[in-house]
């Protein structure tokens, strides 16, 4: 492999292949359907009459988010240096979450989660946010029947940054506004999406931005709306800005050093074999398949 094919492949440490896009899809549709239900159901329908039921029936959704890390993981068989930085870089996010709990939003684990999305692509970053909040969970004790409506949002979180454009020629500035973009609108996207997890569940007596039942889909838009800015709009601002100020600051020396690691543990080196080329240092030709090697004098 050249040197500039070298620069210009993109590593991808877990790939998404058949399997693991069909297992992706299928959550992806549950997961749809467990947030969006309140609007997706009609008033007369006998899911509204048992809303407070639903978080455990949904919490079957932790099964296939573990299936589908399952199938992606053992179907493009990343090998020990891939797990082990998957296991690294989960351990860290775990370990930033709970710095800044109950503090304005300030969550510095969502920086970390876009740019390792961004260097390692798509599969890694869906594998490593359900990865990263399933372990911040067991560490902080914050598992419950949230717990895979959070991996599940934290996984698509992670996996958009590793759909962004210009993933192997753009850099410098310009590759860090748009990560700064992606990680404002799609902070504030986590957050909103988390509100539909335990927004329905609210008391129906309590205000009149809870969810009702027996409302049309406009009106309870509408208090879904109400709701995100009297409750979890400052704590989401907060995130937001949290997650672009740390990546335009940090974002440059954690992408190079993400970037080197990414090298250094070669997910994809291929092996090829070039052609007889004279060697311009002086050590002579080179057979085909073999390096240039300096004989001693």
């Amino acid at each position: 492999m050249t040197a500039a094919r070298a620069r210009t492949s993109r590593p991808h440490a877990i790939a998404l292949g058949p399997r693991s896009l069909a297992a992706l899809a299928l959550v992806g549709a549950v997961g749809v359907v467990a947030f969006g239900w309140p609007f997706l159901a009609p008033p007369t329908s006998q899911l509204s009459a048992h809303a407070q039921d639903a978080p455990w029936l949904f919490a079957g959704l932790l099964i296939l988010l573990v299936a589908v890390v399952a199938a992606t993981i053992s179907e493009s068989d990343p090998g020990p240096k891939a797990v082990a930085m998957l296991g690294v870089l989960a351990a860290t996010g775990a370990a930033l979450r709970p710095i800044g709990a109950g503090t304005a939003g300030i969550e510095p684990m969502f920086f970390l989660m876009v740019l390792s999305g961004r260097v390692l692509g798509p599969g890694f970053g869906f594998t490593l946010g359900s990865v990263t909040m399933f372990a911040s969970a067991l560490l902080t004790g914050g598992v419950g029947p949230w717990l895979p409506f959070q991996m599940l949002s934290m996984g698509w979180f992670t996996m958009g940054a590793g759909l962004l454009p210009g993933p192997v020629r753009l850099r410098g500035r310009a590759e860090l506004v748009l990560l700064a973009v992606y990680g404002f609108l799609a902070s504030l996207a986590y957050g909103t999406v988390m509100n539909l997890a335990g927004w329905p569940f609210l008391s129906t007596a309590a205000s009149g931005i809870s969810f009702n039942a027996h409302a049309s889909v406009p009106a309870n838009l509408a208090r879904f709306v109400a709701y995100c800015l009297a409750t979890s709009l400052g704590w989401d601002l907060g995130r937001a800005c949290c997650t672009v100020a740390l990546t335009l600051f940090l974002g440059p020396a954690v992408l190079r050093a993400l970037r080197r690691a990414t090298r250094r543990v070669a997910f994809e080196t291929a092996v090829t074999f070039g052609a007889r080329e004279p060697s311009p240092d002086g050590y002579g030709p080179s057979p085909s398949g073999t390096a240039a090697v300096k004989h001693p004098t």
